[in-house]
């Protein structure tokens, strides 16, 4: 993990580190998910990361849309398919995972929707900036400057590009 006076990097090591600190914080809380829910796309690493260091085999997705780019964003969330079967949640107890709470809005959102169904719900995030709106349960950095997570960091890969090992 590093900074820069514009952003906060963070390396693959560094979220892998996170992550396992995340985990703990969730198990010396006491709290026992019987589902993470993982907010796509930034939560897919995060939320499968703490599954498998929790033990909890139930995992889940929520396709929510809401930066376009750098600093460029919807007016409000927007939940797209696939659909998470929001039923199936009676009853149980549910993490959400994201990677950032920003604004906090799309966080704030999946946890709307999911206490409507579930019996409990707590939120999970690698970094959460002052201006969110929510305050998540877990919180592995605290900062205010822009974040280079090692999944987005590379531009999408094209067709034609050379494999590693041809050089």
């Amino acid at each position: 993990m590093s900074a820069t006076p514009e952003r906060e990097v963070l390396t693959w090591q560094g979220y892998g580190d996170a992550s396992r600190e995340l985990a703990q914080a969730v198990v010396d809380s006491g709290y026992e998910p019987d589902v993470v829910v993982a907010v796509a796309r930034g939560g897919l690493p995060v939320g499968g990361a703490l599954s498998y260091a929790l033990g909890t085999k139930g995992v889940g997705t929520l396709n929510v849309e809401f930066y376009t780019g750098i600093d460029e964003r919807l007016d409000a969330p927007v939940i797209l398919p696939p659909l998470l079967d929001t039923d199936a949640m009676k009853g149980l107890k549910v993490l959400i995972a994201d990677d950032v709470a920003d604004t906090g809005e799309t966080l704030a959102l999946v946890k709307g929707l999911m206490e409507q169904h579930a019996s409990e719900v707590r939120t999970v995030v690698l970094f959460a900036k002052s201006r969110s709106i929510i305050d998540p349960d877990y919180v592995w950095k605290r900062t205010d400057l822009w974040i280079t997570f090692p999944w987005s960091a590379l531009p999408p890969v094209t067709p034609g590009l050379p494999h590693p090992e041809q050089g």
